[in-house]
């Protein structure tokens, strides 16, 4: 009995002890990270964002994600060589330490004005789609992949006068969350984190005819069994479900990095969504659907997106594949 009691008290130490710790270890790398940007406030902004890229391409390399990227890229381009996957990731990792560094400058680099006569740093393609969804009463949905800058899109709507409620993933550091949800919410309206419940917060956003805007890449354990690049992956069917549910329209939305510092955002013709026999939306097809929007995209510019993530592989509950039904499923189980 006193044993037991001892190793619970050891427990209960044990695990406040390391939560204490890793608040500990949040502060001094958010103390470290915000002492790094207010450095960077001194320069200029063109400055400081080369500098991030020149420092970047110099540090991925080093570090363990830059084996996953590389192995990725291997994966999604057999037919390059070693020299031009290396470049691919060198690129990322610049694009990587611009999308860092521009939330400090996120207000100054945003200049875009619809009535200019001359480009500015940043050019809109699809203006005519901002302005038909802000002014359309009806709730849609815009969704984009982690390329070049893509928290300009959501500034770029409000431009519009449209009201959009992006669903984002806030950093695990609470005090870099913090910092990160404050710049954000500046400039981009509303913001929802990323958390249990979001997919409801997003139904009752949509309920209410507004929009949302939704990133569709990265990898949802337990979620529809899909391919990228040829290669099996899961993705959350959340987006499919929400338009089928509201039957909004759906628009994909990118941004593009330029050269120069510039940025080229670009919101496409609405989707055709595929449709089951009863007129429904075909919630399979349609997230594959996504996933084969954003592999248009990466391989259209492969340095400006994040390659270490770990898109790909299945794990957890597995999801039947697209056209499977249950009774095809039903029998396999019967048969087995």
């Amino acid at each position: 009995m006193v044993g037991k009691v001892f190793k619970k008290a050891r427990r209960d130490f044990m695990f406040r002890y390391g939560r204490r710790l890793r608040q500990m270890e949040h502060w001094l790398v958010a103390r470290a990270a915000m002492t790094i940007i207010s450095l960077m406030r001194l320069l200029p902004a063109d400055s400081a964002l080369n500098f991030a890229d020149r420092a970047a391409r110099r540090i991925g390399p080093r570090v363990g994600r830059h084996r996953v990227a590389v192995n990725n890229l291997r994966l999604a381009y057999p037919d390059k060589s070693d020299a031009e996957i290396e470049a691919i990731a060198s690129d990322m990792w610049g694009n990587m330490a611009r999308l860092a560094t521009e939330y400090i400058f996120l207000d100054a680099l945003f200049d875009y004005d619809p009535n200019a006569t001359t480009p500015g740093r940043v050019e809109v393609g699809g203006a005519d789609h901002f302005k038909h969804i802000a002014t359309e009463q009806k709730p849609h949905i815009l969704f984009t992949g982690h390329l070049g800058n893509f928290e300009l899109l959501p500034v770029a709507a409000a431009t519009f006068g449209m009201k959009i409620t992006a669903l984002f993933r806030p950093p695990n550091n609470p005090y870099l969350a913090d910092y990160i949800h404050s710049t954000r919410r500046s400039s981009m309206g509303a913001l929802l984190p990323s958390s249990t419940g979001a997919s409801f917060a997003l139904a009752s956003i949509l309920e209410n005819g507004g929009n949302i805007g939704v990133l569709v890449d990265q990898k949802f354990s337990s979620g529809l069994e899909t391919t990228f690049f040829g290669r099996p992956c899961q993705s959350n069917p959340v987006l499919g479900m929400l338009a089928r549910h509201y039957d909004c329209d759906v628009y994909p939305a990118r941004c593009v990095r330029l050269p120069g510092n510039r940025f080229r955002l670009e919101i496409e013709d609405k989707l055709t969504l595929p449709r089951n026999e009863s007129g429904s939306v075909d919630v399979p097809a349609t997230t594959q659907l996504l996933a084969d929007v954003v592999e248009r995209w990466v391989r259209e510019d492969p340095g400006q997106w994040m390659w270490f993530h770990k898109r790909w592989g299945i794990s957890g509950r597995r999801r039947r594949r697209r056209g499977q039904s249950k009774d095809a499923a039903g029998q396999r189980q019967r048969q087995s």
